[in-house]
């Protein structure tokens, strides 16, 4: 079997790493690729080739690939969001499992004083975030890459989620541009980049005391439930 992840830019992902350490140890007979897609329309030309049994799908194509799907589970119908493509009796299905490892890692964290949150971004990943959020009934706000570009985020909440870019390798010197002298030890800051593992955002705020944690942990917990998907381990 063999497997891909696809997006743009995914030299930097860990993802081919992981998967194919669980392949290996786990005597599970799969390779996973990492197949950079600059371009959403180049996917038939790689699903017609019938090399791959399933992909990964990452920055900037987990709403684009969906027209392109025959099928979506309703996680990914609900919040309009693809990581997870399942190949089954020659049908694209189209599933969520970010909603899984975002909710694994992120409810732990919590605190009786972690009331409502601020989420940076609105892509593909934000969606999923925005959906854990809802089901733990914790209010949030939403801002926009651009309003981070052209102005400091002064409201902080005590939540705090990265679901932008900003940070991930090879651009490390980026962060938010939040008031970091705000943050204290009552604030936790949740960083989807995992590359590199402390990105200035969680750096900044970990010296103000801030609770942090970056999306390894979150990578792991929806890899383990894509390989599920893949193999029908139910």
């Amino acid at each position: 079997m063999r497997f891909a992840l696809i997006g743009h830019p995914v030299s930097h992902s860990f993802s081919a790493q992981y998967l194919n350490s669980r392949f290996k140890n786990e005597d599970i007979d799969a390779n996973y690729d990492l197949i950079d897609m600059p371009d959403i329309k180049q996917f038939p030309n790689l699903i017609s080739t019938n090399k791959y049994n399933g992909f990964n799908v990452t920055i900037p194509h987990k709403k684009a690939i969906i027209p392109y799907l025959d099928d979506l589970s309703p996680e990914a119908k609900a919040i309009g969001a693809v990581n997870v493509i399942e190949i089954n009796n020659n049908k694209l299905i189209g599933h969520n499992t970010d909603i899984i490892g975002f909710n694994n890692t992120f409810t732990p964290l919590l605190k009786p004083y972690h009331t409502h949150a601020v989420i940076l971004g609105t892509g593909g990943a934000s969606q999923a975030v925005q959906y854990v959020l809802n089901k733990l009934n914790i209010p949030f706000q939403l801002i926009t890459h651009a309003q981070l570009d052209t102005n400091t985020i002064t409201q902080l909440a005590p939540i705090i989620i990265n679901t932008t870019p900003l940070g991930m390798y090879p651009n490390t010197d980026s962060a938010p541009n939040i008031d970091y002298n705000q943050l204290t030890d009552k604030h936790l800051l949740y960083d989807l980049v995992y590359n590199p593992i402390e990105t200035k955002f969680l750096r900044l705020g970990a010296q103000h005391g801030a609770t942090t944690q970056n999306g390894l942990a979150m990578l792991h917990s929806q890899a383990d439930a894509s390989i599920k998907i893949w193999l029908n381990h139910k």
